[in-house]
């Protein structure tokens, strides 16, 4: 099992919850002022949209994503694989499994 550790983390308790539940992050401000979260999606198909820059790590799981602007390219992540998602944007993602992520806000 690989351990994430990170130091002098500023971690908020409240919840982020999604999709009647579907979906929960906590987030948290790293050492050197990044914020991030850590996340739980149940299976299923969700539409999220970004204010800021995103870069998805999948820890767990495998997911399948279309990006905004594209019309039919789904692409498929698993354990290991890293994504990105512009500011200002969405992007689909279908829910294969059960599948742990790292959110990091760029």
């Amino acid at each position: 099992m690989e351990h994430l550790i990170e130091k002098n983390v500023d971690l908020l308790k409240k919840a982020n919850i999604y999709f009647d539940g579907r979906v929960t992050s906590r987030n948290y401000t790293d050492n050197e002022g990044v914020i991030k979260s850590l996340g739980v999606m149940l299976p299923g198909e969700y539409t999220f949209g970004t204010k800021a820059a995103e870069k998805m790590e999948i820890i767990s799981g495998k997911v399948e994503v279309l990006f905004a602007g594209v019309e039919s390219n789904w692409e498929r992540f698993q354990e290991g694989d890293t994504f990105e998602i512009p500011a200002n944007s969405s992007f689909e993602i279908k829910v294969e499994e059960i599948t742990d992520y790292l959110c990091t806000y760029m």
